[in-house]
């Protein structure tokens, strides 16, 4: 059976933020179960070098949502300001997010296919087919910066297990 360019990006995309949904409402509700103001997560990094939690989630949308919108367009930059989003502005950015991938149709992203998408970053041009752009940069990306915004969730002690991360698996019927 051969796999689809729906199947590799929007299905993928669509469990992983789905699950970074889940484990943001659980972090919401671990915040207010113990007295935490969520916004004290916003800032947290890993490490000084590292950018923030609110970075890995409006990445989240950008790499998911936001690199099929570049294909569409025919450019995909990585985003240049870092909005002082609060963590309930952060869910409802990865929500729209879910919904945008939601709306997209099978035929409109197959249609996709072997379209050229720049990726521009600075003065600097890679070109890449829009299979080669979603595989090899978008979902690599989209998977880094939900994993390290679980990691921060459980550096704040929310109880998160892999089965959070994974969301919704999509098991034989």
């Amino acid at each position: 059976m051969a796999i689809s360019l729906y199947d590799v990006s929007v299905t993928n995309f669509l469990q992983t933020v789905t699950g970074v949904a889940g484990f943001l409402d659980r972090g919401l509700s671990h915040c207010q179960d113990n007295n935490i103001d969520p916004e004290s997560i916003v800032d947290t990094r890993l490490f000084p070098d590292m950018l923030p939690f609110r970075f890995q989630i409006i990445s989240v949308a950008h790499h998911s949502l936001g690199a099929l919108e570049g294909v569409k367009a025919g450019e995909f930059s990585p985003g240049t300001s870092l909005p002082p989003l609060s963590y309930v502005e952060l869910q409802k950015l990865v929500a729209d997010a879910k919904a945008g991938l939601e709306a997209l149709t099978r035929e409109e992203v197959e249609a996709y296919e072997g379209k050229e998408v720049i990726f521009k970053f600075g003065q600097a041009a890679m070109p890449f087919t829009a299979e080669g752009f979603l595989m090899s940069f978008s979902l690599p990306n989209l998977h880094f910066h939900a994993t390290t915004a679980y990691d921060i969730l459980r550096t704040k002690g929310v109880p998160l297990g892999k089965r959070d991360y994974l969301g919704p698996l999509r098991l034989k019927r």
